[in-house]
């Protein structure tokens, strides 16, 4: 049973989601929102197969047939394993043994904690004990006996049927003939949970074991068609010379295609030698984020591709391939990564259904009726998640409410729901149609792109790439300057701004802006304060600003988790960090979420850390000092252990460049060194290839760190009347009487009506980047 690994194949078949699949069949039904299956429970002397299945509303109406069909398919898996002993099933077997032979030999290096975790429990299950580093990657032959075996315990009499909902509660719509509505309710004895069971009865599970008909829309899949043979690598072959001497991992990226409708970089992998490509696409467009219509669209539409394209290229995320297509406010970003041999092949079909699914849904909800409940099941899930901001916790409803104050522009959650629901969305719906218009414009009009190939591909490969782009996107004419979409961080005002808005009543106050909200669950006891204190632009504080504020929020953390946590009290979530904006803006917050405390006592107790926290660095020796520079520093000189993590570093640079002007469209690769080289205290750090000593330190000294530290908490934290600081306040329903009479009061903010209003007296911060 060990070796040949029944339960793998049965878990690849349930929870399988390309066309015939049980999960196509549901999902297309709009029954289903996810089906997931595997080992639950599992002892040395038994383990449980499971199959969790997340219900729409329409799925739970109709969760007698979702049960009808979860059996079919089983039926269906059981009979090509009894009457086909060498058949398809031994495939399926073949084919996840190659796979998982493929991952182990080309596994990347990973968390040495996870490591060890795992090796520590494989030594009760693998002997001899050097077979921990194998572990679960060694799979023997297809066994038929066992297989059969396993499967014949799979039956309706050795099943569990778990239903949860909060409607199973209402009698008057309990349907279902798979019901405990008979039952009288029990509450478990340790959380008071509400259940009720019955046995299933006999008739029914016969039905189950025995299915008088199967649906003709479930058929087992075939073989998988992405599982790379092509292992070689790139930069082995004859015309790529690789010096095992040299750190490629310090070459940049070349521009390989550079025109105004697409700019591509390309790098060839030398370091971690893996058969391992990443093609990262971003298409930039004005219309998404045009209206809070066009961003729900679009958002809606990423959902419907997502569940189409599965059933698509399922095969391939099996295999190791694995795309994304994601929607941002200013872009689409499509991505593709893994083998390199079916890489491009994977490449072209995502594009190609993207423009398929587009002219699909342009027919309309008659033409593609399933398309149009996976449509409607998109949407009422959008809808249900974007309702559900209110139950966040109340420190991250805080940051919300700042991000909305502080940046523009920006639509409200509230704008979202009222294109989904409410009397303007009846007169006016989202349809199907609509949606695709939508989203062809946004993915086939006038855009601007940047793409990034790199690993194990070559310049050759990267041009074959750039075409099957250009085949499918890029055929408007590009954006122009003024064009491309730009978000912008706003200043808040320091005391006398805020007294020339509110009045001089705001004259005295630590904190000149007040931002408030109340929890939205009655069951929710905790309140949250985040005092955020504006320092400047990225522009206005360059690289010694900038580097001068992360050590800052470095040291930060650990003095007010101390002091407000462990010494205070306050609460569980505490922390101090350094908040970026879009648009550059850059701020300093400390953040405490408490269920003992109100939110204008947090606010005064952040207060008084702010203070202390600056007699602790004036107290610190010089050498801690450069201690904590090194520490900041050696961080950001970490260097990347695998592919991934080169790719997430050089696409995060290139796409830093796009919102920007011609002037700054080359990305800085070395950014991150130059932001080092401010906190470079030692004078041999500051040594070249040759060893020759030149001193291009910022910072002569820890002492003179130390002073120009102490002087930048000064300038923006310390002084009442010149800081920026603005507090999110978010109080539990049982102190909603105290939010009440705060409302109106001079500095205080209580809804985003009032936010709107008050962004008008706002400047807004350069954008220019800078490096």
């Amino acid at each position: 049973l060990r070796e040949s690994r029944p339960f793998r194949v049965l878990s690849h078949l349930v929870g399988h989601e390309s066309p015939g699949s049980l999960h196509h069949l549901l999902m297309e039904e709009g029954w289903i929102n996810s089906l997931a299956s595997g080992t639950g429970i599992s002892t040395s002397d038994f383990c449980l197969a499971n199959v969790a299945i997340t219900l729409t509303p329409k799925g739970m109406r109709h969760r007698d047939q979702v049960l009808a069909k979860t059996w079919q398919w089983f039926a269906l898996i059981k009979d090509a394993v009894m009457n086909d002993p060498h058949g398809v099933i031994e495939g399926y077997h073949d084919e996840l043994k190659r796979i998982t032979e493929i991952s182990f030999k080309y596994r990347e290096m990973g968390d040495p904690t996870d490591f060890c975790s795992a090796a520590a429990e494989r030594l009760f299950d693998y002997d001899p004990v050097e077979k921990i580093l194998l572990g679960s990657a060694e799979v023997g032959e297809y066994d038929v006996e066992v297989a059969r075996a396993f499967l014949e315990r799979l039956t309706p009499q050795n099943s569990l049927v778990v239903i949860t909902g909060p409607e199973l509660g209402d009698e008057e719509i309990e349907t279902s003939d798979v019901s405990a509505r008979d039952a009288p309710w029990q509450e478990e004895v340790r959380y008071g949970a509400k259940y009720r069971q019955i046995r299933v009865t006999d008739e029914q599970r016969e039905q189950w074991n025995h299915p008088s008909e199967i649906d003709p829309r479930l058929r087992l899949p075939g073989l998988n068609e992405f599982i790379p043979k092509d292992l070689s690598l790139r930069c082995d072959d004859p015309e790529h010379e690789t010096d095992s001497n040299v750190d490629y991992r310090e070459e940049l990226p070349d521009l390989l295609i550079d025109t105004p409708k697409l700019r591509m970089w390309h790098k060839m992998d030398r370091t971690f030698r893996v058969p391992k490509t990443s093609i990262r696409l971003q298409l930039t467009s004005p219309n998404i984020y045009r209206s809070p219509r066009t961003i729900t669209l679009n958002r809606i539409f990423q959902k419907v591709l997502s569940d189409d394209l599965n059933s698509y290229v399922y095969d391939a995320s099996v295999a190791g391939c694995n795309y994304r297509v994601s929607c941002t406010p200013s872009a689409y970003g499509i991505s593709v990564s893994g083998y390199s041999e079916k890489l491009p092949h994977l490449l072209d079909v995502v594009t190609s259904r993207i423009g398929g699914l587009i002219d699909e849904m342009k027919e309309g909800d008659d033409a593609h009726p399933a398309l149009a409940g996976i449509f409607q099941k998109a949407k009422e899930n959008l809808l249900r998640q974007t309702k559900n901001y209110v139950f966040d916790s109340p420190y991250e409803m805080g940051s919300y409410n700042l991000r909305m104050l502080c940046e523009t522009p920006v639509w409200h959650v509230d704008d979202y729901v009222g294109e989904m629901e409410g009397p303007d969305a009846e007169e006016e719906p989202l349809t199907m149609k609509e949606c695709a218009e939508v989203a062809e414009q946004c993915l086939f009009g006038r855009s601007k792109a940047v793409s990034l190939c790199i690993g194990n591909i070559d310049e050759k490969g990267s041009q074959e790439v750039s075409k099957v782009i250009g085949n499918h996107f890029l055929k408007k004419r590009p954006l122009i300057d003024d064009e491309t979409p730009r978000f912008r961080s706003l200043r808040m005002p320091n005391r006398s701004e805020a007294a020339q808005i509110f009045g001089s009543s705001t004259d005295t106050s630590e904190v000149p802006l007040v931002y408030e909200a109340v929890a939205h669950s009655d069951s929710e006891e905790n309140n949250s304060v985040e005092l955020m204190m504006q320092t400047e632009s990225s522009t206005e504080l360059g690289f010694e600003g900038l580097a001068i504020q992360e050590l800052v929020g470095s040291m930060a953390y650990n003095s007010a988790f101390n002091q407000l946590r462990t010494k205070e009290q306050l609460g569980y979530i505490v922390s101090a960090f350094v908040k970026k904006m879009s648009g550059g803006g850059n701020a300093f917050c400390v953040l405490v979420q408490s269920s003992n405390t109100l939110p204008p006592e947090l606010e005064e107790r952040c207060l008084r850390w702010v203070e202390q926290f600056r007699k602790e660095m004036e107290e610190m020796p010089d050498e801690r000092f450069a201690m904590e520079a090194a520490a900041v520093k050696a961080n950001l000189l970490e260097k990347d252990i695998k592919l991934a993590e080169e790719i997430s570093s050089v696409w995060g640079e290139i796409l830093s460049t796009v919102p920007h002007s011609e002037h700054f469209k080359n990305p800085v690769f070395d950014r991150v060194e130059k932001f080092a080289d401010v906190l470079t205290l030692n004078l041999d750090d500051s040594k070249d290839d040759d060893g020759v000593v030149e001193d291009t330190r910022v910072f002569k000294s820890a002492a003179e760190l130390k002073k120009r530290v102490l002087e930048f908490y000064d300038e923006y934290f310390m002084s009442p009347e010149g800081r920026r600081a603005v507090s999110s306040r978010v109080y539990n329903r049982k102190a909603k009487d105290l939010f009440d009479q705060n409302i109106g009061k001079p500095g205080v903010i209580s809804s985003y009506d009032d936010a709107r209003m008050l962004k008008q007296h706002f400047p807004s911060n350069p954008t220019a980047p800078y490096w």
